[in-house]
């Protein structure tokens, strides 16, 4: 219904609106919001460890030459699976997310939780699966061996 959308928003912006959806649910809306012990903390915590997942993700794209870049994915010259995609098929968006929880707990309204449910249907249906496609036709057996041993998310 909607695939006019599918490969059309980078991932890091996908990421930015649902922020900016999350600061709108808590402080437009007046939504209740709850305090947090240690929250500097936690979200310190959480933002690096999502910074983190998403430098070694790419890093291991940079050290096999292929491209970065989510919305062309057949121009893919490797198929990357080794160091952490042992773990994830997709960690730059479980980075995201980890980014984006440390921010609900930053802004303390359980109500952002649907803002993040949102995040991960969004990138399922209009980034990780057309992704998955072009893939699949490119490196065929090797991918679907990938994708049986490897989890979408974590």
């Amino acid at each position: 219904m909607f695939s006019w959308l599918e490969l059309k928003i980078p991932p890091p912006v996908v990421a930015i609106i649902s922020a900016g959806l999350m600061w709108l649910l808590t402080t437009k809306l007046g939504l209740f919001s709850v305090d947090i012990p240690n929250k500097l903390v936690l979200c310190g915590f959480l933002a690096g460890l999502g910074l983190l997942v998403d430098f070694v993700a790419l890093w291991r794209f940079m050290k096999a030459k292929t491209t970065v870049n989510p919305i062309k994915p057949n121009n893919a010259s490797a198929l990357v699976t080794s160091g952490i995609y042992q773990y994830t098929r997709n960690p730059m968006y479980v980075g995201n997310f980890i980014f984006l929880t440390a921010y609900l707990i930053w802004l303390g309204s359980p109500y952002n939780v649907i803002c993040l449910a949102l995040y991960v249907l969004y990138m399922n249906e209009f980034q990780i699966q057309p992704e998955e496609r072009v893939l699949q036709n490119m490196f065929g057996d090797e991918y679907r061996s990938f994708c049986s041993k490897v989890r979408r998310w974590i």
